[in-house]
């Protein structure tokens, strides 16, 4: 199925003018950087290029044809001279008072990519206005919405704005960073795992900000799965209901499994990332924490505790997490960790877990290969 990129003109290509209508070259200003990254995503990603704009009242007296084409045909001439052809141009010529169906962001000019022939959902529309979020809306595409910050100080907009904020995957005035998004879009998953024993729902995004929800009926185990949320800069929202009227063993056991499946669904091909540990200390602990998403599940432990408990989190637990882990993520792990203090101990190794974890899922743009010698992983 085709993925489209549906790209408004004025105020995402080209700069917008107060008037809002670029009928002289004399107005005309290419967004900065937008030919360069167009074209770099012409060529390198894999979406058809579809340019809808409104044009109110073109043809009309206060905006004449023959002021509108001399510009706009150069306007495409410049792009495709860069290697950027739009597959269409679509330009709705009514006012907003008109409630065209073909108007932006109805899809009235737009019912051939609604077939099975493109995947909307993962299509996006790129523009500087609510209308082109509404537009994301209404195809149940998805949003990069440039925002220059000039509309903030409306009530009216923000209200708007924030009941179509679901909708936006980048907020951004750079086209470097859409560029770099659409390349390397964020890795997000999410888990249901039911069984006799624990009801488990996971979602995390690697790309996130370290954001984290977590609930396991296990407080410490909260706080340890926090640390990886944290320090991984990942967002992590865990919801677990366990039989810990038995006790805490199928919860921690079926919660490590869970995740590692997530975070493998989450990395998917694995283009670009760095794939491989991290030393960390925590006062008197010394932990050292070594991952390869490869393909392959193995696990190295070389850590003991002293106490039977650390909270309410039977000790003899640790081990089994990771090793859980490793099963569902299909990782190498290898874990060592020294000092004195019990809880110390275990926290840096969570805390090191994450930092092995944000290192080896790094990705570079400028190098979407598979880190294997063998093609596969």
């Amino acid at each position: 199925m085709k993925k489209v990129l549906f790209i408004d003109r004025d105020g995402t290509l080209i700069r917008e003018t107060p008037d809002e209508q670029i009928d002289s070259f004399e107005k005309l200003l290419f967004y900065p950087d937008a030919l360069f990254y167009m074209s770099k995503i012409a060529k390198e990603l894999d979406f058809e290029l579809v340019m809808i704009t409104n044009q109110d009242g073109l043809g009309t007296d206060v905006f004449p044809e023959e002021t509108f084409w001399p510009v706009h045909n150069f306007i495409i001439k410049i792009f495709e001279n860069e290697g950027i052809v739009f597959k269409e141009q679509i330009i709705d010529k009514s006012f907003a008072k008109d409630n065209s169906p073909n108007r932006k962001p109805n899809t009235g000019l737009l019912t051939a990519y609604f077939s099975n022939e493109y995947d909307l959902q993962n299509s996006y529309v790129i523009g500087d206005r609510l209308t082109d979020l509404e537009l994301a809306k209404n195809l149940n595409a998805k949003g990069i919405y440039i925002n220059d910050y000039t509309n903030l100080g409306n009530n009216e907009i923000t209200v708007e704005r924030n009941a179509l904020n679901k909708y936006i995957s980048l907020e951004t005035n750079s086209w470097k960073e859409i560029y770099e998004f659409l390349k390397m879009p964020l890795r997000i998953a999410e888990i249901s795992r039911k069984t006799n024993e624990t009801d488990i729902g996971i979602k995390i995004n690697i790309d996130g900000i370290g954001e984290s929800n977590i609930s396991t009926g296990l407080s410490f185990f909260d706080h340890m799965l926090d640390q990886i949320a944290k320090h991984g800069n990942m967002d992590l929202t865990i919801k677990v209901i366990g039989d810990l009227k038995v006790d805490e063993h199928h919860t921690i056991e079926d919660t490590a499994i869970a995740l590692g499946e997530v975070f493998n669904m989450a990395i998917g091909d694995k283009l670009g990332i760095e794939r491989y540990g991290f030393t960390l200390p925590m006062d008197d602990c010394l932990a050292q924490v070594a991952i390869d998403f490869g393909g392959r599940n193995w696990l190295v432990w070389n850590a003991n505790f002293k106490r039977e408990k650390i909270g309410e989190m039977p000790t003899e637990m640790f081990y089994h997490f990771f090793k859980s882990f490793t099963d569902g993520a299909k990782a190498n792990l290898n874990i060592k960790a020294e000092g004195k203090n019990e809880h110390h101990k275990i926290e840096a190794i969570f805390k090191a877990f994450a930092k092995a974890i944000k290192v080896a899922v790094k990705r570079d743009v400028n190098k979407m290969i598979l880190p294997s010698t063998k093609g596969m992983l």
